[in-house]
């Protein structure tokens, strides 16, 4: 005979594992404000900012920016629009990098 399935058990993993992927794309993105020094920046210029870059829809501006954004990651302080002072490298201390949602497709 088969053992029972324990959903609850495994609806309450599914919940714990959600919480924890949540938790560490908010610190992630935390550390990427602060590596690329826009947490010098006040709460309004930085949630502004945002609010134009997610209404942007010209393909070459944020080809532009996703561009500098890789040469960032890349270290390359020469191409990227605006590295971290602090740090010349452009990624922020501890691999502060932000992961891409196919590393956390695989988590489900």
């Amino acid at each position: 005979m088969r053992k029972p399935r324990d959903y609850d058990a495994e609806l309450k993993a599914l919940d714990d594992k959600t919480r924890q992927l949540k938790q560490r794309k908010v610190q992630q993105l935390g550390e990427l404000v602060m590596a690329t020094g826009a947490d010098a920046l006040s709460v309004e210029e930085l949630a502004g900012a945002l609010l134009g870059v997610a209404a942007q829809r010209d393909t070459a501006t944020r080809a532009a920016w996703r561009s500098a954004g890789d040469a960032f990651f890349r270290g390359n302080t020469k191409t990227a629009a605006h590295g971290n002072p602090r740090d010349g490298k452009g990624v922020a201390p501890g691999g502060g990098a932000a992961q891409s949602t196919d590393a956390n497709a695989g988590a489900s």
